[in-house]
């Protein structure tokens, strides 16, 4: 159930949040959602990523034996939505840290997996994870994967979040974005390339196609964490 009291597509039963610490034993697998806080066109909301994140994350955890469900991490890098209000990034550097310290602390888990909701944040998980292995703390880093012509708030965020929340999604401000290469957007950012924020296409999205991206990077996340099993 949402803290406004709505329900969600996927029941919240694997909430570290939830649970007492003398329930938790080093056997558990600890998902960790990592989302944003930025722009994502007129008709998606500020958390689309996180809320993604965290759905798949859950999604997962119901086929994964003695896992849990980390509060997500909300704020990450964003700074190629810089100049949109609502954007809120605390950097590259910051996230590397902040991921690194979490798993850290994260010593009397099993093992870790950073669910990622956010492309912009692949190259900090990627770096702290580089240092969380020399030291001996392995932690898996997921993101899902979709089109190279739908990247940001287009057909496929939007089917998602029609399942997820539909009441979330203003189809009635759906506009249509260029599809600009990763190394313009990486250049430009988003503000200069689309005024919009949308790269990409969301019209003709729905909530059916949406539970095939959700159910298809279940079944990939799903498949990743039993290839790493220890």
């Amino acid at each position: 159930m949402r803290h406004d009291g709505r329900m969600t597509s996927q029941p919240r039963s694997h909430s570290l949040g939830a649970a007492r610490w003398n329930e938790l034993d080093e056997a558990v697998t600890l998902l960790v959602p990592i989302g944003s806080c930025e722009q994502h066109g007129s008709h998606l909301p500020l958390d689309t990523d996180t809320q993604i994140a965290l759905e798949i994350a859950h999604r997962a955890a119901a086929h994964i034996d003695d896992c849990l469900v980390a509060p997500p991490i909300t704020i990450s890098a964003s700074g190629e939505h810089q100049g949109f209000p609502g954007t809120l990034s605390i950097g590259n550097e910051a996230v590397t840290l902040s991921v690194i310290e979490l798993c850290r602390s994260a010593d009397w888990a099993r093992r870790i997996v950073l669910v990622n909701g956010h492309g912009g944040n692949v190259g900090a998980i990627t770096a702290a994870c580089k240092v969380l292995a020399a030291e001996g703390r392995p932690a898996l880093d997921w993101w899902p994967t979709g089109s190279n012509t739908d990247l940001h708030a287009g057909r496929i965020e939007t089917s998602v979040m029609l399942l997820i929340d539909p009441d979330q999604v203003d189809t009635a401000s759906m506009e249509t974005g260029p599809t600009p290469s990763y190394a313009a957007l990486a250049e430009h950012g988003v503000q200069e390339l689309s005024p919009t924020g949308v790269l990409g296409d969301p019209h003709g999205a729905t909530a059916a196609e949406g539970e095939e991206w959700l159910t298809k990077w279940t079944t990939d996340l799903v498949t990743a964490i039993r290839r790493d099993e220890p």
